[in-house]
């Protein structure tokens, strides 16, 4: 019998594992906790997600694979090639790319669009997810890049790898909401580790909690550390 935990909020949680030196049990093992709770998604490396998407077929669980993942530097045709794989030959149903933020920060904002804009291409149908890197931007270089990525077709906006020494913050969904309105959804991610903060950011504006605290947060645990 499952514990009592939030379902409401289950389902708007990327569940994630983004260690470098995860193993096949620790693949098996989130999967499992995402069915058992039901939870939106696994979110995982684009090399990994063939395996997860095959745990959890038959399952409300979809497969997550990110792209460029952390730094999000290398060329648009790697990194929409990479998204291309993920969903054509390996099972991912959304993508989660990280922005060239060494291009935003030197203002080449045609690059930026063109990146993004090849990786949704490459997706066709399925949900691209534009990291920001929030932790590394001014609130100038944040609007740049909500702006550009939404001209570029990106379905959603997302805060945080979690890999920069930042993570989340109210502030930064709620600028975030601001600058794209209602037609672009967002993803809260990096340093989400309590129900409460989860909720907070919701109120914001996030509309999809990234973290590897899901367990934690839906049970009303409170965990230390994670993505």
């Amino acid at each position: 019998m499952v514990e009592d935990y939030d379902r409401e909020l289950a389902r708007v949680i990327d569940h994630t594992l983004l260690r470098t030196d995860a193993k096949k049990e620790d693949f098996d093992r989130v999967c499992e906790e995402a069915k058992r709770y039901h939870f939106r998604s696994v979110c995982v490396f684009s090399g990994d997600v063939e395996y997860v998407a095959q745990k959890l077929e038959g399952s409300d669980v979809i497969p997550i694979a990110v792209v460029g993942f952390p730094h999000g530097q290398m060329t648009p045709v790697a990194k929409a090639f990479e998204a291309h794989d993920a969903i054509a030959n390996r099972g991912a149903q959304e993508i989660d790319m990280v922005i060239h933020v060494s291009a935003i920060k030197s203002k080449h904002y045609i690059l930026v669009f063109e990146d993004i804009q090849q990786v949704v291409k490459a997706c066709g149908d399925k949900p691209v997810k534009v990291i920001i890197e929030t932790a590394l931007l001014t609130d100038t270089e944040k609007i740049a890049a909500c702006t550009l990525a939404k001209t570029a077709g990106a379905r959603f906006i997302k805060t945080s790898t979690g890999k920069e020494g930042g993570g989340a913050t109210v502030e930064d969904v709620r600028l975030m909401r601001e600058v794209v309105g209602d037609e672009v959804l967002i993803k809260a991610s990096g340093g989400v580790n309590s129900k409460e903060f989860a909720y907070e950011l919701i109120e914001a504006g996030a509309d999809r909690i990234g973290t590897s605290n899901s367990v934690e947060i839906v049970t009303g645990r409170t965990a230390e550390g994670g993505y």
